[in-house]
């Protein structure tokens, strides 16, 4: 969950807000306990190679140093992140498997209900998410395939101000890789101009099983790049619906499939400038 989303539960007044308060409260010491005993872990590592190279130089115990000092400083990151109490331009980035507030019909009402970001379809597996992790996008010409059991059944729009993608660093340099070169990745961050919020065409599903909670998630719709996006070496693009057929978008059920096409034909196609992620 973003940090924008648990502040909405910093100080809750209904009792599902507490409770919703408290798992938050829960989850955050699990994570700091949980990650307080990997670095922990580590420090052991890195100290037990360092005591193996005073006796004898090898290649694993330099590996286990590099490999014990990044994860180390990483956790030490999110720790102290943790802490952090002061609101930054991070805390509304959301990343895949994690919980956002998406707009969905409800008995005739629009209500926004926090939902995963990783798309479990009902029937499938708990370990689909590892096995297929690519389920929060939702590719344009899967939705009559892959999707079909929600596209035009259960839809959601995402409001978003911009989105990240992750781009072969050769790619975006218009290159191939040099003979032995490892591919690298490069964050890029894309934002609309004229800056707007975006109302991103999604599609979600509810998944249950006996003794376990219900999930809740979603997968944003993607198709074929606007030429400024292809340019940077990135292959796929967000729908940003027209506001005005949000609510159609959002009662799939009372359209035709025909219209809902249209709808997404018919997407805002804003310039995106791009930069590189810190």
């Amino acid at each position: 969950m973003s940090r924008d989303l648990q502040r909405n539960f910093v100080n809750p007044e209904t009792d599902v807000q507490k409770r919703i308060a408290e798992y938050i409260a829960q989850y955050l010491k699990e994570k700091r306990a949980e990650w307080e005993g990997e670095v922990f872990a580590q420090k052991r590592r890195i100290a037990a190679a360092e005591e193996s190279l005073a006796k004898k130089e090898t290649k694993k115990a330099r590996e286990d140093i590099r490999i014990g000092t990044t994860k180390s400083q990483a956790l030490l990151e999110r720790l102290a992140d943790l802490r952090r109490t002061e609101p930054n331009n991070e805390d509304a980035r959301i990343f895949p498997m994690m919980y956002a507030p998406v707009l969905v019909r409800e008995n005739d009402t629009t209500i926004i209900r926090p939902m995963r970001y990783a798309c479990r379809l009902s029937g499938k597996p708990a370990d689909y998410d590892k096995r297929f992790p690519g389920t929060y996008n939702a590719r344009r010409d899967s939705l009559d395939d892959y999707w079909n059991k929600v596209y035009g059944q259960h839809h959601a729009v995402m409001v978003i101000s911009g989105f990240y993608e992750n781009v072969p660093l050769h790619l975006y340099e218009h290159r191939e890789l040099a003979p032995d070169e490892k591919a690298k990745n490069l964050v890029l961050e894309f934002d609309p101009q004229p800056s707007t919020d975006m109302l991103v065409a999604c599609i979600w599903d509810r998944w249950t099983k006996p003794n376990e909670p219900d999930l809740y998630s979603f997968a944003a719709i993607t198709d074929e790049p606007l030429p400024e996006v292809a340019a940077t070496g990135h292959q796929r693009t967000i729908i940003s619906l027209q506001e005005k057929f949000l609510q159609e978008w959002l009662s799939p059920g009372q359209v035709s499939p025909k219209r809902l096409e249209e709808i997404l034909t018919a997407r805002e196609t804003p310039y995106y400038v791009h930069q590189i992620a810190a």
